[in-house]
């Protein structure tokens, strides 16, 4: 089983307490966010959780303690540090913060294990195309000798970011290819690789490999292992990584960052961060009476796994 802590909130930076205290006691609860009532609980054993992914815009707070889950796990980072500054990303460290943490976080867990994530890309008279190349410039020569890879994606416009942010400047298809060409060829100064995520144009001729950030192939590279040849289940069209089972929960990150799709609103989220018990096994409030709890069936994915089996 691949654990996912961060896709639905930034968990590293504002619950590191509370994930630190599940990986010693060794088990969390997850509520469905489709049916609130019912309730999995998994077990965090490296037996059974075959890589621990992380997401975070700030891993400043886990750091004097990462170690205390990357000698039990295989694990994956995902660091997002975009060009925006506090107008869309209000409770984010600035760029020059970011890099400096990102840097030692790899010198902790290697570069092999961190992808860095300039996502979403998004236009704003503020936010040009020509101020994404600059800062992606600085960035990449900053951040090259220290991350696996670059993942970028393009804005994608829900509904509620149409209320959210009213400034945005929708795409055109000239639009994406001309960022991708620039993009494409400020990661090939560097000699980084770069990647898609969950996009539905293909830029390989620009020197950007598809999408799939969450491969088996990526994490097996990363953490010495192998897994077996599994299809993509991603959540999104066009996604082409592999399952992964989430403990985060939606409308709890205090980041306020204006393009979020796991937040309604980040009054919302706010209010629900109120509720967070560091002590409890789930990331906001405690088990309700009503609550079902269901033992996860957890099983590796790893070949190594499988062939060890064999001989016991």
């Amino acid at each position: 089983m691949i654990l996912n802590t961060g896709s639905r909130t930034d968990t590293v930076q504002y619950y590191t307490e509370w994930l630190l205290k599940r990986f010693e006691e060794g088990f969390v609860y997850s509520r469905n966010p489709m049916f609130p009532d019912k309730v999995t609980r998994y077990e965090l054993n490296p037996d059974v959780v075959d890589c621990v992914i992380f997401c975070s815009k700030n891993y400043e707070p886990i750091l004097p303690y990462i170690k205390s889950v990357t000698d039990k796990f295989n694990t994956y980072f995902h660091y997002t540090i975009t060009a925006y500054g506090k107008d869309i990303e209000p409770n984010v460290p600035d760029i020059d913060k970011s890099i400096e943490t990102l840097i030692k976080l790899s010198e902790i867990v290697g570069k092999q294990r961190i992808a860095w994530r300039y996502d979403p890309i998004l236009l704003t008279e503020k936010y040009t195309k020509e101020i994404h190349y600059k800062t992606f410039d600085y960035m990449t020569e900053k951040l090259s000798s220290y991350i696996d890879r670059c993942i970028f994606s393009f804005v994608e416009m829900y509904k509620k970011l149409q209320n959210n942010m009213p400034e945005i400047i929708p795409f055109t298809d000239a639009d994406k290819t001309e960022i991708a060409y620039n993009i494409g060829k400020i990661a090939a100064k560097y000699n980084m690789i770069i990647q898609t995520c969950a996009a539905n144009t293909n830029y390989e001729q620009f020197g950007i490999q598809n999408s799939g950030c969450l491969t088996g192939e990526i994490l097996g590279k990363a953490n010495n292992i192998k897994f077996k040849n599994m299809k993509p289940t991603g959540s999104r069209a066009n996604c082409k990584c592999i399952e992964s089972r989430n403990i985060g929960d939606y409308d709890t990150c205090p980041n306020g960052c204006k393009y979020c799709y796991a937040n309604q609103n980040p009054d919302i989220a706010k209010l629900n961060y109120k509720k967070h018990n560091p002590n409890s096994a789930l990331i906001l409030g405690d088990l309700r009476p009503t609550d079902e709890i269901q033992q996860s069936s957890q099983k590796s994915f790893l070949i190594k796994y499988e062939q060890q089996s064999l001989f016991k």
